[in-house]
C-alpha cells in the first residue's frame, strides 16, 4: 500500500506531499501491521486448533476402527474354534462309521462264503441223491435217522454245529480281507 502512494506522489511531482502522506501512512501502517499480525496470529491459532481437533477426530476414528477389528478377530477366533471342534466330532463319527462299515463288509464276505458253501453242499446232495436214488423216492425223508446215506452224516442236525457259530469280525480283519489298510 505504501508503494502505491509513493508512486502516485512521485508521478505528480509534489515531493512535500509525498513525505507527509508517507509519514501518515507509516504511522498508520504500523498499527495496520500490528492488526494484520494479530489477524495472522489469530488465523494461525484457529488453524492450529482446527488441526488439533481434526487430529483428535482422526485418532478417535482410528481407535474405533482398531476396536472394531479387535472385536471381529475375537468373534472369528471363537467361530474358528467352534468349526474346528465340529470338524473333530465329524471326523470321529466318520472313523467310527468307517470301522463299522469295515466290520459289516467282512461279515458280508464271510456270510457270502458260507452261503456259497451251503449252496455247494445242497448241489452235491441233490446230485448224489438223484444219481443214487436215495431220498424221497425210497420213502426216507431228510431227517430220517439210520439210512446210512449222506444225509445221516452231513445233514443231520446234530452235525451242523457251524450254524451256531457267531460271525466275528473287526476293523483289522476287514483291512486284512480287503487289503486296503
Amino acid at each position: 500500500m505504501n508503494n502505491k502512494t509513493e508512486m502516485a506522489s512521485s508521478t505528480s511531482g509534489n515531493s512535500s506531499s509525498t513525505i507527509s502522506i508517507t509519514g501518515l501512512q507509516n504511522s498508520g501502517s504500523e498499527s495496520d501491521l500490528r492488526g494484520q499480525r494479530d489477524l495472522i496470529d489469530e488465523r494461525k491459532r484457529k488453524r492450529k486448533q482446527s488441526n488439533r481437533e481434526s487430529a483428535r477426530r482422526s485418532r478417535m476414528r482410528k481407535q474405533k476402527y482398531l476396536d472394531d477389528l479387535t472385536v471381529q478377530v475375537t468373534h472369528l477366533r471363537k467361530e474358528n474354534a467352534q468349526l474346528v471342534a465340529g470338524i473333530a466330532v465329524t471326523t470321529q463319527h466318520y472313523v467310527t462309521i468307517e470301522a463299522e462299515n469295515d466290520i459289516l463288509r467282512a461279515q458280508l464276505l464271510e456270510l457270502n462264503h458260507r452261503l456259497q458253501s451251503l449252496n455247494e453242499i445242497v448241489d452235491f446232495v441233490e446230485a448224489s441223491s438223484s444219481s443214487s436214488g436215495f431220498g424221497m423216492e425210497t420213502g426216507q425223508g431228510l431227517n430220517d435217522v439210520g439210512g446210512g446215506g449222506f444225509y445221516d452224516g452231513v445233514m443231520n442236525h446234530m452235525n451242523l454245529g457251524f450254524y451256531n457259530q457267531s460271525i466275528m469280525a473287526s476293523a483289522s480283519t476287514a483291512g486284512d480281507v480287503f487289503n486296503c489298510c
